[in-house]
């Protein structure tokens, strides 16, 4: 088990995530660094009937490039979390856990939180509690570019470009609603397995194979 680690805050972040959360006694969430693009920060990915789905939060970032993710706004203009959970709904309503799953999720989808920052960081408490796991999580009081001694800097580790030989974790296949059309489809949103493994997920998670 790792000491504390750093991590950018994550929309329903990817599996491997949230097995590197689990191997740790302490996360700090980055708050204050400039916000990236097409990464995690604002979207997942789930399976659909169709296959691997984007899901992505549209965002106002008032400082434009410079913006810090403590600042960015969430975007309610498109009704994208309708659309999101429409998308969940229709993925997952057939997966054994689809009624637990959905119960922490929905509300998150029927009230807005003004900053994408906040809105992560209680969707990712919701479902740690559901995992019932008792992590200390915090978010950083400042940016800095070389993190202290004695904190794994995992800012960058987890991206929706990585190929799969770079990634910091590597998780056993688990039963997934379409793996019948597609096989097992790795790097997904933790929302994946929770659907599909429910209380299980935990196990899944921990014996999780790290090269952190």
């Amino acid at each position: 088990m790792n000491g504390s680690i750093i991590l950018s805050t994550a929309y329903l972040p990817p599996v491997e995530y949230v097995a590197a959360m689990l191997n740790a006694k302490e996360v700090l969430i980055e708050a204050h660094e400039t916000y990236c693009k097409q990464t995690y920060r604002n979207r997942c990915l789930i399976l659909s009937a169709n296959g691997p789905l984007a899901l992505v939060i549209p965002v106002i970032r008032p400082k434009g490039n410079r913006t810090p993710v403590s600042e960015v706004v969430i975007d309610y203009s498109t009704r994208w979390n309708r659309n999101h959970w429409r998308a969940i709904e229709s993925a997952y309503r057939t997966s054994a856990y689809y009624e637990f799953i959905g119960d922490v999720l929905l509300p998150f989808y029927q009230s807005r939180h003004e900053r994408l920052v906040d809105f992560n960081s209680d969707l990712l408490k919701a479902l740690l509690g559901f995992l019932e796991v008792d992590i200390k999580v915090r978010k950083t009081e400042e940016f800095r570019k070389q993190v202290p001694q004695g904190i794994l800097d995992l800012r960058s580790a987890f991206s929706p470009k990585a190929k799969p030989e770079s990634h910091v974790t590597s998780i056993e296949p688990y039963f997934q609603v379409f793996s019948h059309k597609f096989g097992f489809t790795p790097n997904l949103s933790i929302i994946d397995l929770l659907f599909n493994e429910g209380t299980f997920s935990k196990q899944v998670l921990m014996r999780a194979n790290s090269s952190i």
